[in-house]
């Protein structure tokens, strides 16, 4: 099976860091469990909001990003039995291209330059599965899709969604 997968709010805690760099700057105590759905910066004052939405463009934001938990050691399961690359919009945002890669070569290694496809648009993909965030990425895949789950989804339906790498290894392993 190929199998592709979407790197921002999939394998990387980018709305989380979004929050974080929020507060920083702000000085609030804004948290995840607070947010029941929509962007960031749809869940701040208005004054706020364009600071979160510049957050991608400042240098080392795609580098410094946390793994979402246990995504590594599925991601390696996967790649074991499948094959595997990792989909990213890394074009709408100068830095992104080499920090993403440079993610990768940290996290997940074994995702060789080879399998990683730095894009634009995902309708070009061709494949078996497409696991992602983004419903406007999902819909014109020819293929299966999970979406997997962020706040900026929760209202999204019509897709099967996967709420963690737990859930995705029982799917797929």
């Amino acid at each position: 099976m190929t199998i592709f997968v979407d790197m921002d709010d999939v394998l990387a805690e980018t709305y989380e860091k979004h929050i974080e760099l929020y507060n920083l700057e702000h000085q609030q105590q804004l948290n995840i469990s607070q947010i029941t759905s929509g962007e960031v910066w749809h869940n701040v004052p208005e004054d706020h909001q364009l600071s979160i939405k510049d957050h991608a463009n400042q240098k080392g934001f795609f580098r410094d990003l946390k793994p979402k938990k246990d995504c590594i050691q599925v991601m390696e399961a996967l790649y074991a039995k499948h094959e595997v690359y990792i989909a990213t919009a890394a074009t709408q945002f100068p830095d992104s291209l080499k920090e993403k890669s440079d993610w990768i070569d940290e996290y997940i290694p074994f995702i060789t330059w080879q399998h990683r496809i730095m894009c634009g648009h995902k309708f070009i993909l061709k494949g078996d599965l497409l696991i992602d965030d983004r419903t406007y990425n999902l819909e014109k895949f020819d293929g299966d899709t999970l979406l997997f789950n962020s706040p900026h989804n929760v209202s999204e339906t019509g897709y099967t969604r996967v709420n963690n790498w737990l859930e995705i290894a029982e799917r797929l392993l």
